[in-house]
């Protein structure tokens, strides 16, 4: 396969793109985007080539799915969902400045961006968003489709279930479980486990409401993306 598409131009799709100039090693076709007022135009020098189904046209590409913000995380398995592409299409991006030891391992369409750390025996599943600075240490679980905002800190042995969210400068205290589709703030400190599809947050973070519509949708949902992480 020849190249790499990035589906998105927003934030996070902007930050991957330069990930991937930095390591030099992909050629960037462009982006993709389902904002029609983008097409044609290009973000931070780089295309927006056209919609996201686009992606079916250019068959040899690799691909690269970065959409998603707090306010609505669980638009990347939507969007796996919706696309259908086969595992082996999606490429995964990590910045020349992360380090990831060598009994770690990241899944297929995830992206590690700069200065962020996995120590030892580190698990990440596909679709995965790590930002700059986080760290994730020995026998981490970090599920599909969850975000690791920047500056994150989890400690050994901590689980994010499937689509989780933590938000920026969130601390995760070792052996501790963030259920499935739950969402962490920002500059938390997460002491015990959190259930699934609910908003946590506070020192000691604490139970605020329910999760937002997309997020409990996902809990009904399944996206096939691979086996699961032990």
């Amino acid at each position: 396969m020849s190249g790499l598409l990035i589906i998105g131009a927003g934030g996070f799709a902007r930050e991957t793109a330069q990930a991937v100039r930095d390591a030099g090693d992909t050629e960037l076709l462009g982006h993709l985007d389902d904002n029609t007022a983008l097409h044609g135009t290009e973000v931070d020098g780089v295309p927006v080539l056209g919609g996201c189904d686009l992606v079916h046209d250019l068959p040899e590409a690799r691909v690269v799915i970065c959409v998603g913000n707090p306010r609505d995380y669980a638009a990347r398995a939507r969007l796996v969902r919706r696309l259908g592409l086969s595992t082996d299409r999606y490429a995964t991006v990590i910045h020349p400045t992360a380090s990831v030891s060598r009994t770690s391992e990241v899944g297929p369409g995830s992206v590690l961006l700069a200065h962020c750390v996995l120590t030892a025996a580190v698990r990440v599943g596909a679709h995965v968003a790590v930002m700059p600075q986080a760290v994730l240490t020995h026998d981490d679980v970090v599920e599909d489709f969850a975000t690791i905002a920047s500056g994150v800190r989890l400690g050994g042995g901590a689980r994010l279930e499937r689509g989780a969210y933590v938000g920026s400068g969130a601390l995760v205290r070792e052996g501790t479980v963030v259920g499935a589709w739950s969402q962490i703030g920002m500059g938390s400190a997460v002491l015990g486990d959190v259930p699934p599809g609910e908003v946590w947050v506070g020192s000691p973070a604490r139970r605020l409401r329910e999760a937002a519509a997309p997020a409990l949708d996902e809990l009904a949902t399944r996206t096939t993306v691979g086996g699961p992480l032990r």
